[in-house]
């Protein structure tokens, strides 16, 4: 049977990362943002505000997550977040791996709409102090280029700010909180 940790935490936080070193089979949430050019797009500052839920395709996350489960394969988009949309798609295989790990902020928003479809998963929360957070969102988004360092300073600090109330969401979803070692230790057993 095939595990899936739901990996919630802020942007920046390292979820990614957890999911390469443990070897686990990562499903980028991230992914599943919608093009920028889509109608209704939610603003914030005179920009799309992409933290918001309603930037994301939860139905489409949550059938690539069954796929995964039931079929072992899943043809999942490539989103460019400089760009701000879609790129292309690729195809994730389990290739005899026992955990997905399907990380990213809407983690939290995911949850509920995989126990609904039926997935048993792992809700995980990645907590790391939110300063170091910043410092490595801020160090990632620049050397990607992510969007205008402007962009970047406002969102970033915003984002730091906003980070005990993340935190607070997902517990009472029912995540539990783990740092980092921890939380390799856990995933690492897969």
């Amino acid at each position: 049977m095939t595990r899936v940790v739901l990996l919630a935490g802020p942007s920046g936080g390292g979820k990614s990362r957890l999911a390469h070193v443990t070897g686990a089979l990562p499903l980028r949430l991230d992914d599943f943002y919608l093009d920028a050019d889509h109608p209704d797009l939610p603003r914030a500052h005179g920009i799309v505000d992409w933290d918001d839920p309603a930037t994301w395709d939860a139905s489409g996350a949550v059938a690539a997550l069954t796929a995964l489960v039931h079929e072992g394969r899943a043809l999942v988009p490539s989103y460019s977040i400089a760009e701000s949309r879609r790129v292309g798609m690729h195809e994730l295989t389990l290739d005899g791996r026992g955990l997905v790990v399907a990380e990213g902020i809407f983690a939290i928003e995911l949850l509920p709409h995989a126990r609904a479809a039926g997935l048993q998963v792992e809700p995980v929360y990645l907590d790391r102090s939110r300063w170091l957070v910043g410092l490595l969102r801020l160090r990632r988004d620049l050397a990607q280029r992510r969007k205008p360092p402007l962009v970047l300073l406002r969102r970033g600090w915003a984002l730091l700010r906003a980070q005990p109330g993340l935190k607070r969401r997902a517990l009472a979803a029912g995540f539990r909180p783990m740092r980092m070692q921890t939380a390799v230790r856990l995933l690492g057993r897969a």
